[in-house]
């Protein structure tokens, strides 16, 4: 049973860093692609960044330079570094998982609340 578990959200004020830790049982990590996604009150979910198993990395254009995406496939665990955190990096913060061969994403987490103040 694949399960994605994050943690590692929080509170922090403008400027700060938060990193992100999903945590994944269930399936062979190594071989699948994973990404992070957030969602703010009254707005869709939006894709942040995505890594596939060769550990290419993708970015949004919003969180470019300031995010960074790893993961530690020998922890079966994917991180999201987050500095320089702004007002609107507030969301719930998702990490999901697909097979590489799929353009779409099967396996999603519970999510992790970022907040950041100004």
């Amino acid at each position: 049973q694949v399960q994605l578990v994050e943690s590692g959200g929080g509170s922090v004020q403008s400027g700060g860093s938060l990193r992100l830790s999903c945590a994944a049982s269930g399936y062979t990590f190594s071989v699948y692609c994973m990404g992070w996604f957030r969602q703010a009150p009254g707005k869709e979910r939006e894709g942040v960044s995505a890594i596939d198993d060769r550990g290419y990395t993708t970015y949004a254009t919003s969180v470019k330079d300031r995010f960074t995406i790893s993961r530690d496939n020998a922890k079966n665990t994917l991180y999201l570094q987050m500095s320089s955190l702004k007002p609107e990096d507030t969301a719930i913060y998702y990490c999901a998982a697909r097979p590489c061969w799929k353009s779409t994403y099967n396996y999603w987490g519970q999510g992790t609340q970022v907040t950041v103040s100004s």
